[in-house]
């Protein structure tokens, strides 16, 4: 229900000549959806995001925590990477990359242990 939702709300956009055009507009649309547990469609849209401005921080964060959601480790490993390296000093993106490697380095030390 939630996709369909979504997909209808992204069409009426679309249709009104409203839909996001700019990365800042597909981050805070990517944001509005992921907060709806639709982490395809905000995955979609933190891309179009990145792909309209390759150098939003911004954009390459919002990527990677999405990618992470969907088990995407090593690309959300490079979204981090690539975000930190355009704005070093960003704390709440060297606090999402910090709390992602230590999730990370969870799981790979449990599937060390199942091997």
């Amino acid at each position: 229900m939630h996709v369909a939702a979504s997909s209808l709300l992204t069409l009426l956009l679309a249709a009104s000549g409203l839909a996001p055009s700019t990365s800042e507009e597909e981050v805070r649309f990517g944001i509005q959806v992921a907060r709806e547990g639709l982490w395809q469609e905000a995955r979609f849209r933190f891309e179009k995001a990145v792909q309209l401005d390759p150098n939003s921080a911004s954009a390459l964060n919002n990527l990677a925590i999405s990618l992470e959601q969907q088990g995407e480790f090593d690309k959300a490993r490079e979204a981090y990477e690539h975000a930190l390296k355009l704005r070093p000093a960003e704390t709440y993106i060297q606090q999402n990359y910090d709390l992602f490697r230590e999730a990370d380095d969870k799981r790979n030390r449990k599937s060390k242990k199942k091997s």
